[in-house]
């Protein structure tokens, strides 16, 4: 059973790490937020449906009941996507992240809404302490600058994202979730097509190495292990471990982008890892 959790807790890791990649990739890539998003969900859905037929999986809507929560969880990913990716270019990687991950507290907040648990006062107060972090982590803010821009159009991404997760859990028994990925992926993708009108071909060429990775990795392969996680751990769980997605987006970005943490950093990061090392133990003894 220990092996078991093991297990699972390092493939969580692992969409953690694949899906922090993508604050470095969206401050980086240089095209309009939309049509990043939309390469972004095109990509991971024909890499997603191919690897659903290598593994002969099911890809049809079991009940009809089932296609409007499927549709607005599409919706809500695509309206997460592109207010995330607008909070990265008015801000920087530490700010649009960071921002948010408010997402562990506002869904520790509302999962008792959408399934039958009780609120687990743990859950708040490890969100609480994840919230405590971020905000020693966020810099000062100039109210008459992109920054208060980015940290709320960061939050309001960790609401959609939050609805987005409490709304598929209760797929995730009845779907793989690289099907539900890819059902999401494609929904993203057709509501956005009215953005490859009047494309710019040769900055598209570009980029597109950085775009492959993140409709690849950030994307197929980080979400997918990340929804899979769902039948293992409750939304809040995963949320709260994911946490530590700033931390490593905050090292990619000192190393690729040149932003340099301060101490606010290392202190409010060693908080959030905290936080993600209790909920990481105290799961494991269920």
């Amino acid at each position: 059973m220990k092996n078991q959790h093991a297990h699972h807790l390092l493939l969580l890791g692992l969409a953690t790490l694949f899906i922090s990649t993508s604050g470095v990739l969206g401050k980086y890539i240089n095209l309009p937020t939309p049509l990043i998003i939309w390469f972004r969900s095109a990509l991971a859905a024909i890499l997603l449906f191919i690897f659903c037929k290598y593994r002969k999986l099911n890809l049809k809507i079991k009940s009809k009941r089932d296609l409007p929560t499927i549709i607005l969880g599409g919706l809500l990913l695509g309206t997460h996507w592109i207010t995330y990716f607008l909070a990265l270019k008015f801000s920087n990687v530490a700010i649009g992240m960071l921002s948010m991950f408010t997402f562990p507290v506002i869904t520790a907040l509302l999962e008792p809404f959408f399934t039958k648990s009780k609120r687990n006062p743990i859950h708040v107060l490890l969100g609480l302490m994840v919230l405590l972090g971020i905000y020693i982590l966020a810099p000062e803010i100039n109210f008459e600058s992109t920054y208060l821009k980015g940290i709320l159009l960061g939050v309001f991404s960790a609401l959609c994202y939050s609805l987005r997760n409490l709304i598929l859990k209760r797929h995730v028994s009845q779907y793989d979730g690289t099907v539900l990925m890819m059902q999401q992926c494609i929904i993203v993708s057709f509501f956005l097509i009215p953005v490859l009108f009047n494309i710019d071909i040769e900055k598209i060429q570009t980029e597109l190495p950085f775009l492959l990775i993140l409709g690849i990795v950030t994307t197929a392969l980080g979400h997918s292990l990340f929804i899979s996680s769902l039948k293992h751990f409750s939304v809040s769980t995963a949320s709260i471990i994911g946490s530590a997605q700033p931390i490593f987006g905050i090292i990619m970005a000192y190393f690729f982008l040149n932003e340099i943490p301060n101490i606010n950093t290392f202190i409010g990061g060693s908080l959030i890892l905290l936080t993600v090392f209790i909920e990481s133990m105290r799961t494991s003894k269920r």
